[in-house]
């Protein structure tokens, strides 16, 4: 059976600054409260999505990564992660802030938790009035000003806070300090790691444990980069019907890509598989005759073996990020 266009059934995930709007922004169909990510691709164990649509329903991930190895992930792709798909996809509501994090590299994550990394990168898909993220240091300090601005819960002040609007954008590189303020709701691209370093939590009381979430300080110090930057967001150009360059690291290529009207596109190039991320309106994909639809927080994943897909708009105008190795 050839491999098609790729839906997979979402996790949902309990978090206590999780909101609603999963629910009434990207109908998410869930009845638990406090929902605050929603796992669209995931192989992180024990939370491996599982196909929604088409031949494959029922199959996850690492199924069809074990069975179609390079056909699925791409030949470069496996001979570099094997049976490992390397990216998790997530839409994330922060109603409340999330904690002040850091995640570690490639090398300390394998090393402590047998894990890849977590670089990542947020799109902002809406923000309320006066939404901010928190991104990297404002204020050169050291790791012994930082001991002391841990200690005394001050640690706030040296960050940048970053007021936002829908299709700002943000790479996080692992040892970036960072956190999602509230009123944000976004998407998230990032390596399969579920690692992460809690610095500050609010002194917040989780409702389910009835306990303070535990920090990660000692983890954490070593792993921060306390280096300032001019400016964290990443700028982009917003073309219509072309791919405008996003993030590109080492990790993942990600690309805006804005629709309007009819489009093809031809990946015979590409040695990966690709994410289509719909982070605004409503869109028809068709691939050897058949038609997948793809609305406003959907994803669908191409497997590399297909070369040439056809985009069309049902609204004015439709907004992906596109992603591949």
């Amino acid at each position: 059976m050839k491999l098609h266009p790729l839906k997979f059934t979402p996790l949902f995930k309990y978090r206590l600054w999780g909101g609603d709007k999963l629910k009434s922004v990207l109908h998410k169909e869930y009845s638990e409260s406090n929902i605050g990510e929603s796992w669209e691709i995931s192989d992180v164990e024990n939370d491996e999505t599982i196909v929604a649509n088409g031949f494959f329903e029922g199959k996850t991930l690492r199924d069809l990564t074990e069975e179609y190895k390079g056909k699925f992930l791409g030949e470069a792709v496996y001979k570099q992660f094997g049976n490992e798909f390397p990216l998790l996809i997530k839409f994330i509501d922060a109603k409340t802030p999330l904690s002040i994090q850091v995640h570690p590299g490639n090398e300390i994550a394998k090393e402590r938790h047998n894990s890849f990394g977590k670089n990542e990168m947020w799109y902002v898909m809406e923000a309320d009035k006066d939404a901010e993220l928190i991104v990297g240091f404002d204020k050169e300090i050291d790791k012994t000003g930082y001991d002391a601005y841990v200690a005394d819960g001050s640690i706030l002040e040296v960050m940048h806070h970053e007021n936002v609007a829908e299709g700002d954008t943000f790479y996080i590189p692992t040892g970036r300090v960072h956190a999602i303020g509230s009123g944000v709701l976004l998407a998230e691209i990032q390596q399969t790691s579920d690692i992460t370093y809690r610095i500050y939590d609010y002194n917040r009381v989780d409702a389910k444990t009835g306990e303070l979430r535990d920090l990660h300080n000692d983890l954490a110090k070593d792993v921060i980069d306390f280096e300032c930057h001019e400016t964290y967001k990443t700028t982009y150009e917003a073309k219509t019907n072309v791919s405008n360059e996003l993030v590109h690291s080492p990790y993942f290529t990600s690309n805006f890509l804005i629709v309007e009207g009819t489009i093809q596109k031809d990946y015979s190039n590409l040695d990966s598989f690709v994410i289509y991320i719909c982070v605004a309106g409503d869109l028809e994909l068709t691939h050897n005759k058949k038609s997948f639809s793809l609305k406003k927080g959907e994803t669908i994943l191409l497997p590399a073996s297909i070369d040439t897909i056809e985009l069309k708009s049902l609204s004015e105008k439709s907004k992906l990020l596109e992603v591949y190795l």
